[in-house]
């Protein structure tokens, strides 16, 4: 038996959490990545309590985006950008979103790490 592939994160991945994207309507989510919110820190009991509720596999998935550069999360938005047209996500991949990507990466790490989840 061959171990399995880690293909890490995908542009389905992506596709399959849309709903996580569209729920921020466009012009705020641009205020919010303009303005570089620590939006982890604002909602940091909604974001334990989701945690909590996934699974072994969805954590796994989480990690992954953790451990990813930057640079390579937001061309896997943009693509998915290109196929959807959805417009969070077009804002996500602009390289001006990279240090508001960036903080909120390091403190949902920061959160992941320093609690008993």
């Amino acid at each position: 038996m061959e171990p399995e592939i880690d293909e890490g994160i995908s542009e389905k991945d992506v596709m399959g959490l849309m709903h996580v994207f569209t729920r921020v309507p466009p012009l705020v989510l641009k205020m919010v990545v303009k303005g570089n919110k620590n939006v982890v820190r604002s909602f940091e009991a909604q974001v334990r309590d989701h945690y909590q509720q996934l699974t072994t596999e969805e954590k796994i998935k989480v990690e992954k985006v953790l451990e990813m550069p930057v640079s390579e999360l937001q061309r896997i938005l943009q693509n998915v950008y290109l196929e959807t047209h959805q417009k969070q996500l077009k804002i996500l991949a602009d390289p001006g979103a990279e240090p508001f990507i960036t903080l909120n990466l390091q403190e949902l790490r920061k959160m992941l790490n320093s609690s008993d989840l």
